[in-house]
């Protein structure tokens, strides 16, 4: 078998360190297992007892970690059409990730432990099938509607998790629901779900009331939610430089990637999103434009960078070409040579988080510290008070800035006027002179 690991390393991309570490995880796991099977693939009773004996050699991060390389492994030897071996036989009736898959393999009742993973059906509630309706009319109104399609899941699971509610009142089931935590957003979202339902019947029938809502609950949830950090310059500084050093040996091109990435944000002020999906055909290098597709709201739109910005994007694509990564147009901007594919969502913003905590800007752990949107609430920030400076009229210049930012309307941007007491204090001091200046020009005409 030692064949099978060899030519599995072999296929894979890793650098020197992996390589030796996968070795030895992957030939230490087949030799305990081929002295209980015929084969390599363990049955349920050989991972437990391997499992049982790791864990109490390794920390448990370290055998998940180490669960993680076989699973890599087995599903690289197992042919497609075939049954699947153990783990991901696993992974397809409790979930995907392998921490609580490990934890519950690791209970001396393991098979309770696995049920409690067991996902949850979508839309499986009493009233499930009343909100999978609401959704879908809503979408099909062409809404997006992700936000309260998330509220209304968490809901149908609370409600799947407490099948005594079944024959309660909606009100009953919301006020139990309300019980699960006393924190404003989720009497909010408890609120928000209890109307749409009472209007999705009152729809189908006049009789049935519309449930009132909480006078001042949602201006409670905006004061409560942390106002946005605005980057000054020297941060900004600091951001661009930690991304530059940013260590990755295995991944040379990862750095000027990151520095690419907060670029785009500050300079241009593209949501995390809007990075993440971008393609080369997006970019218009001769005429300095990048097209952002499909956005938030639907809206595609046409930016001009600045020639600073550009030079940073070309750099990058340099850097990029020499890899040997895909340049037709609809490739994706950001690749990773080691995998041979594009950055997911979620490991752009990991990286750029990575990124502030190395700038110093945010904690080692935890969510305490600036955002990676806060670098476009900066962009926004930045630009209104440079027009203040210049004497330019910001009010006149909201409705361009709204369409460059993607905004559904001018009401979003408008909030940018409070993310600061320095742009208050600007847009209060242009209101105040141009007052007094009509008040004078009334005057004269007197």
């Amino acid at each position: 078998m030692r064949g099978t690991v060899d030519k599995f390393l072999g296929a894979q991309s890793l650098g020197l360190r992996s390589r030796y570490t996968y070795a030895g995880v992957l030939r230490a796991f087949e030799a305990f297992v081929l002295e209980r099977e015929s084969s390599n693939r363990p049955s349920l009773g050989t991972l437990r007892t391997w499992l049982q004996q790791d864990a109490r050699r390794s920390p448990l991060a370290n055998v998940v970690q180490r669960v993680c390389v076989i699973v890599r492994y087995l599903d690289w030897c197992s042919p497609a059409g075939e049954r699947p071996h153990v783990l991901a036989h696993l992974r397809e009736k409790y979930g995907r990730r392998l921490n609580p898959i490990v934890r519950a393999l690791l209970d001396d009742d393991y098979e309770r432990a696995l049920e409690a993973l067991r996902p949850l059906r979508p839309w499986g509630s009493v009233l499930g099938a009343d909100m999978q309706e609401h959704v879908m009319r809503m979408k099909g109104l062409g809404y997006r509607y992700e936000a309260r399609e998330r509220d209304l899941l968490r809901f149908d699971r609370f409600l799947q998790r407490h099948p005594d509610l079944a024959r309660a009142s909606l009100q009953a089931q919301l006020e139990a629901w309300r019980r699960e935590s006393r924190g404003v957003r989720h009497q909010l979202r408890v609120q928000q779900c209890g109307q749409i339902l009472s209007k999705a019947r009152h729809r189908k029938d006049a009789a049935t009331p519309v449930l009132p809502a909480e006078v001042g609950l949602h201006r409670r949830v905006v004061q409560q939610e942390r106002r946005p950090h605005l980057f000054s310059e020297a941060e900004i500084e600091r951001l661009l430089e930690a991304a530059r050093t940013f260590p990755s040996r295995n991944a040379p091109l990862r750095p000027i990637a990151l520095h690419a990435m907060i670029t785009l944000a500050y300079c241009a002020g593209l949501r995390l999103g809007e990075i993440a999906s971008l393609t080369l055909g997006d970019l218009d290098q001769e005429n300095g434009l990048l097209e952002i597709r499909d956005t938030k709201f639907f809206k595609s739109r046409r930016l001009p960078l600045a020639s600073s910005t550009l030079a940073v994007l070309q750099n990058y694509l340099e850097a990029r070409a020499a890899t040997g990564a895909p340049t037709v147009p609809d490739a994706p901007m950001w690749w990773t040579p080691l995998r041979r594919c594009a950055y997911a969502y979620g490991q752009i913003e990991k990286l750029l988080v990575s990124v502030m905590r190395r700038a110093g800007l945010k904690p080692a752990h935890g969510q305490r510290g600036p955002r990676v949107h806060d670098l476009r609430h900066t962009f926004v920030a930045h630009r209104m008070m440079q027009w203040y400076r210049e004497g330019v009229d910001a009010q006149t210049r909201l409705p361009h800035l709204s369409t460059y930012l993607g905004h559904k309307d001018i009401s979003s941007t408008l909030v940018y006027l409070n993310i600061t007491p320095e742009l208050l204090q600007q847009a209060s001091e242009r209101h105040r002179r141009r007052n007094a200046g009509a008040l004078r020009a009334s005057e004269g005409r007197s």
